[in-house]
């Protein structure tokens, strides 16, 4: 089956499409990436959906028409990755604006805004969108939920093997070996920390705003990070959590930028010193690396590390990854053929294919939900909704596929 996958990440810089064919048994599927796209948002939305990732007050209209621009961007990317429409079923993330984990009595949300059935209807296929709210009425987190995909997709090894993806946020897949006495031991996942949400916001800040990010980490080469306050940060409360855990701009967005740029001001103020951009980014960039070296450090010792995310474009934190995550094997996932901004867009894409089949696509052992589930919703075209109420469903491992 050909399906598209739509993904927005954290950094709400756009939508990585790509169109995959699936088939065979669906834990370990026979699969082919046929074609990729990628396209930004326009300034103004970004802008927008940033503002809004971080608390920025809405007024209904406001999240209507940003809902409506955004999904707009959303076909743009997929007739761009599938002008042909060969793809049957498109799966979509949506862009995130706000992520409440699960705490204590408190159940978890999370908001990914689309307007599915827009989208449905202007690509003339069915959409699954929401994909996080089944996990999270089970008492999960909802995220992250691309390690099932991970452990679909890759094969293997002699020893552990970790995914990291550097988005807006970093986060990890643990994938157990092959053979040896952890090779019946559970997926392990979780969202790290701050990838590029602080190192984008200081690159702005300090550029006023002429500078959405700083291009392959070369404003902060130019700098030096401070230790002592890497040190420090890493004892932030998140960070010390065991998982199952994430997180989002809601932890890790503008606020939190200014206190850690105040802690750097008041560091360089003791050594009678004013504070350089380039050391602020620098810092920034180093304690990105340092929250993945310390999660690594406390699980299961990995064989090899694969990166990816537009992080992975970023010289200088690759350069830090490696001096901080020493005595492992660390190269881009594209050496394994999924490109770097490929990776979470072809979850989606097999998501909503386990959507159709019937198959649940959440991991308990990661996401921290009471069993796993078939995610998603289904939304399709006005004019095939009643083509679609007469076929028989679909069945996949004594499962009847859930549809809405």
């Amino acid at each position: 089956m050909r399906v598209l996958g739509l993904m927005s990440g954290t950094s709400a810089d756009g939508v990585d499409a790509v169109l995959a064919a699936f088939s065979g048994p669906p834990r370990r599927p026979r699969w082919r990436l046929l074609s990729r796209a990628a396209v930004p948002y326009p300034a103004g939305l970004r802008q927008r959906l940033i503002a809004a990732g971080q608390g920025g007050p809405l007024v209904a209209a406001d999240v209507l028409e940003l809902g409506e621009a955004l999904t707009e961007v959303q076909a743009e990317a997929a007739q761009s990755c599938d002008p042909s429409g060969q793809a049957e079923l498109v799966g979509c993330h949506g862009q995130t604006l706000w992520h409440r984990p699960p705490q204590g009595d408190q159940r978890g949300c999370s908001w990914q805004l689309l307007q599915g059935p827009l989208l449905a209807e202007l690509l003339q296929r069915p959409v699954v969108f929401d994909f996080r709210a089944a996990d999270l009425a089970l008492g999960g987190q909802g995220a992250p939920l691309v390690p099932a995909a991970d452990a679909a997709l890759l094969p293997p090894i002699g020893g552990w093997r970790a995914l990291l993806n550097l988005g807006g946020i970093a986060n990890l897949t643990l994938l157990p070996p092959a053979q040896g006495p952890d090779r019946q031991a559970a997926v392990l996942g979780w969202d790290c920390g701050p990838a590029n949400t602080l190192l984008d916001l200081a690159a702005s800040h300090y550029s006023d705003g002429r500078l959405p990010f700083d291009a392959d980490g070369a404003w902060a080469a130019a700098g030096h990070p401070d230790e002592a306050l890497i040190t420090r940060w890493l004892q932030l409360p998140y960070l010390q959590q065991a998982p199952p855990k994430s997180t989002g701009r809601e932890l890790f967005g503008r606020d939190d930028l200014q206190r850690r740029l105040r802690d750097l001001e008041q560091a360089a103020a003791a050594r009678g010193t004013q504070l350089d951009p380039a050391d602020a980014l620098a810092t920034l960039t180093a304690f990105s690396a340092a929250v993945v070296a310390q999660d690594l450090a406390r699980g299961p010792a990995v064989l090899e590390l694969l990166v990816a995310g537009g992080g992975a474009r970023n010289a200088t934190l690759m350069g830090e990854l490696r001096r901080r995550c020493r005595g492992l094997q660390l190269r881009p996932l594209a050496e394994l053929g999924i490109g770097e901004s490929d990776r979470e867009a072809l979850a989606f894409a097999l998501l909503a294919w386990w959507h159709r089949l019937g198959v649940p696509g959440s991991l308990p052992s990661v996401t921290g939900a009471r069993r796993g589930a078939v995610l998603g919703v289904c939304a399709r075209p006005a004019g095939r909704a009643r083509e679609a109420s007469h076929q028989l469903p679909l069945r996949s491992e004594g499962r009847t596929s859930r549809s809405a």
